[in-house]
């Protein structure tokens, strides 16, 4: 069962990060919090990195297909532009942002911003990702959510590729990655190291 942060006792800025794998709602959640800021009529501005093209370019959009606008970055200092009225701050796919992300983001914070940040918090190899290891170390609140295990329908949180290609980012769909539990990505890599 997910509880959402209680922030009522919360007076100045702070991050908020949404990390799992491949598959398991990270983006989804992220709309979620971020169409409840809007309702709540707070001003929200969504951010991506220019890289992701994968459904849209100026929209995050969910696996399920629902979407929220966002604005493609190529680095991370454009963050520090957004508007003084803007109280929130979405961040889809941080895991491709620089590492100056960090930075910014905790720059945005304590000019009082609540940011919301979605990504991955390994990469294919079951290693850390990006900047993501150093975003979860200095937020707030973290969520980690879970897909299902497409081989034993377990918990999954790796994101298993389907493919040779070794490169850190890949980007790609269920036609590239399967969601994968602790056992079942250790089982294929074995596999892969024959």
């Amino acid at each position: 069962m997910f509880l959402e942060p209680h922030f009522s006792g919360q007076r100045s800025g702070w991050l908020e990060v949404i990390c799992g794998s491949m598959f398991s709602g990270k983006t989804e959640e992220l709309i979620r919090r971020l169409k409840r800021a809007r309702i709540a009529g707070q001003k929200v501005a969504v951010f991506k990195p220019s890289v992701d093209t994968r459904y849209a370019e100026e929209s995050v959009v969910s696996h399920d297909s629902n979407s929220f606008v966002a604005t493609p970055i190529a680095r991370s200092a454009s963050l520090l532009d957004v508007p003084d009225e803007v109280t929130v701050i979405g961040l889809d796919e941080a895991q491709f942002f620089d590492e100056e992300v960090v930075k910014h983001t905790q720059e945005l914070a304590h000019r009082g911003k609540r940011l919301i940040i979605a990504g991955l918090d390994m990469d294919f190899r079951g290693k850390p990702f990006g900047p993501m290891c150093d975003l979860l170390a200095v937020a707030e609140y973290i969520t980690k959510v879970h897909a299902i295990c497409s081989h034993c329908g377990n918990l999954a949180t790796h994101s298993y590729r389907l493919t040779p290609d070794t490169d850190t980012v890949v980007l790609g769909e269920k036609d590239l990655y399967e969601a994968r539990c602790r056992r079942c990505f250790r089982m294929g890599n074995m596999l892969d190291l024959r």
